[in-house]
Order: structure tokens, then C-alpha cells, then sequence
């Protein structure tokens, strides 16, 4: 086994593809390449009845490479499977495990990254035509950033991650992050999960992900043994704390926040929100209203002046409790870390410290 790896590598994110029994339709799903022949998975991908599983890698490009793959750990307790892959093209480098880390119990809220191969992605291939002359399609790669809610999903023992909202659902019986099951999540460099669902109650702005540490509760005996020796998992003892997760502060909720608030106490918040960069621009302002609840949008009454239209904002959010949160959220994916946003953090914490 090669040396230890840090951090999300493009080129060992895999699409898997599943065939059925009987026909050619199946099911697709994410994972990522952990050993030389490893790939690691969530198992509803891989259950059920099989005939064939594959597994691609650089799909459409100069270093695209698939093999065929066999169930060797096929955990539902956890939903966690471990593909391992037949006849490898010659000349592949070596490939070492990556690190693994925990997530604290506690009021923080992390920052995360995953890449996979969603629904939402499915592009129409004009240059490729099947058979009957109708152009092909593939699902491109989505790689999405975000933030981990620790203290949500804790019944179900699962990461809440908070993501941009993708485009309106075009198929109202089917999710939008279909086929991102089974990506691995990071933190701080570290592996701390596998998108395992979308539930579609929580909209289309959150994920779940099983985390790292409840697999040694989860798995077997013997399935903890194989996903030690062949996905590099580390002894329980050994598991560190996320690097992104020693330095995290806890983010004030702004829910409980009256609705009739004075305009003087918004003042500070509606100033660090005007002075972000993405607001400034020609679009920023409705693409945030897109990305949270829609009643925001359709009772915010519109005015030209930033500063008047970001007022109407706040104060209409204040109207609908947590949609005040959401807006916030939306800032920090949108804008990314910057002192812009830890501004607007730092306003937000005062008028929740100074309303209780």
C-alpha cells in the first residue's frame, strides 16, 4: 500500500456503474479509489441484484481508464461498500490511502467538499450519436462545496451537509443529486464521510453522509478488519480530529429573532451584507434569493438602492423564522471564507447576543 495521501485528488473520484440482471438498465452512483484496487462506496449503490459492476475513472479524457469490480465489503448497517477492481491498465502510479478524521460533537459548523456524477449534470453529447441517430448523454462531474451541520441527522448518526441548491427539479418523481451517493466527503484534508441520501423533505439545499466514526460501531468484526487493511482505515484510537474542525467557531442562530426588530438594530448586519463582493454585482442579489426559501423572494419588496434592497431582505426573512439562517448560509457558500463574510458572521453574532 502506498503512502498516505491528503486532500481530494480529481483523478481517483470514480463513477460507478451498475448493470442489472437481465437487461442493461442499472444504477450509477460516486466513489473513490482509497488503495491500488480499492474503491470505496455507498452500499445501496451496489445492492440489490448485480450482474456486472464497473467503475471509470477521467471519463472523456486523455487518462480515462474503467475496469470491472467485485463486491468485497458490502456493509448496509453503515451503508458502506468496498469495491475492489479486476485487471488494472498497466502503468498506473501508486495509489496510497487517504486520511481519515473525525468530526467533534459540538456546536460547530465545518467546511466540506465532495465530488460525484448527480442527475442534474446529465448532459445531451452532440458529438456521439447511438445507434438510431439520437445523440448520447453523460452525466459530467459536480464537485460541491459547503458546510457540515455537526449537531443535525444526530438520531440517524449522519452529517448534514448544506450545499448550493442546484437547478429547479425537472423530475419531480426523481432527486436532482441522484447518482451522488457513495462521494466521498472532506474536511481539512481528511475523509470524514460517504453521501449516503437525499431526503427530500430537507430540501434540495442538504445531503446526508454517514461519518467516519460511527463505522466502528456499524460495521462488523471482520468488516472493520477489511476496510482497515484494504481502504486504510485507522484503528479507532488513531482517529484524529478534522483539521478543518479545531479551529471552528459556532455560528448563532437568528431564528428566535422578533419580527419587529427596531431598523437600528439590523444596521450593522445589513452593512457587512452590503459590503459583500457578490452583491455588488449585477445578479448577486437574486441568485442569493434563489438559493433560499422561496417566500423570501416573492415578499421582498425590490428597490434599485443596495442598501434599501438588502433592509427589505432582512426584514421580510425576519417574518418567516430560520429563513434569516438560510440567508446567511447561502452568503458563506456563495461568497466562500473572505473577511467579508467572517464580518458578517461577527454582526450576526452580536445582534443574536444582544436579542437573546
Amino acid at each position: 500500500m502506498g503512502e498516505q495521501a491528503q486532500g481530494l485528488e480529481a483523478a481517483r473520484v470514480a463513477e460507478i456503474l451498475v448493470r442489472r440482471p437481465g437487461g442493461p438498465a442499472g444504477r450509477r452512483g460516486s466513489g473513490y479509489r482509497v488503495g491500488e484496487t480499492c474503491v470505496l462506496t455507498a452500499a445501496h449503490v451496489v445492492a440489490g441484484p448485480v450482474a456486472s459492476v464497473r467503475v471509470r475513472f477521467d471519463a472523456d479524457r486523455p487518462g480515462e481508464w474503467s475496469a470491472e469490480a467485485r463486491i468485497v465489503l458490502l456493509a448496509e448497517s453503515a451503508d458502506l461498500a468496498l469495491l475492489e477492481l479486476a485487471d488494472l491498465p498497466p502503468g498506473r502510479p501508486p495509489v496510497g490511502p487517504p486520511c481519515y478524521a473525525a468530526v467533534p460533537d459540538a456546536d460547530v459548523t465545518l467546511p466540506f467538499s465532495a465530488m460525484g456524477f448527480p442527475r442534474f449534470k446529465l448532459r445531451v453529447d452532440t458529438a456521439h450519436r447511438l445507434d438510431d441517430g439520437s445523440p448520447s448523454q453523460y452525466r459530467d462531474s459536480c464537485h460541491v462545496s459547503g458546510t457540515v451541520s455537526v449537531l443535525s441527522n444526530r438520531r440517524a448518526g449522519t452529517l448534514e451537509l448544506a450545499v448550493v441548491t442546484p437547478p429547479a427539479e425537472v423530475e419531480p418523481e426523481r432527486s436532482p443529486w441522484e447518482g451522488m451517493s457513495g462521494a466521498v466527503v472532506w474536511c481539512g484534508g481528511s475523509v470524514i464521510g460517504v453521501v449516503s441520501a437525499h431526503h427530500r423533505s430537507d430540501g434540495l439545499g442538504r445531503l446526508a453522509a454517514g461519518r467516519v466514526e460511527r463505522w466502528y460501531d456499524a460495521l462488523a468484526p471482520a468488516e472493520l478488519e477489511l476496510l482497515q487493511r484494504c481502504g486504510g482505515l485507522p484503528p479507532r484510537t488513531a482517529l484524529a480530529l478534522a483539521d478543518g474542525a479545531r479551529d471552528a467557531h459556532p455560528v448563532p442562530t437568528l431564528a428566535g429573532l422578533p419580527a419587529d426588530l427596531p431598523l437600528r438594530e439590523l444596521t450593522e448586519l445589513v452593512d457587512a451584507l452590503t459590503a459583500l463582493p457578490m452583491l455588488r454585482g449585477g445578479s448577486g442579489t437574486e441568485l442569493l434569493l434563489e438559493s433560499i426559501d422561496g417566500r423570501i423572494a416573492a415578499n421582498t419588496p425590490r428597490d434599485p438602492r443596495l442598501r434599501m434592497a438588502v433592509y427589505g431582505i432582512v426584514r421580510t426573512c425576519l417574518r418567516y423564522p430560520g429563513t434569516l439562517d438560510q440567508l446567511l448560509e447561502a452568503v458563506r457558500l456563495l461568497e466562500g471564507p473572505s473577511p467579508e463574510v467572517e464580518r458578517v458572521d461577527r454582526a450576526a453574532a452580536g445582534l443574536a447576543r444582544r436579542n437573546g
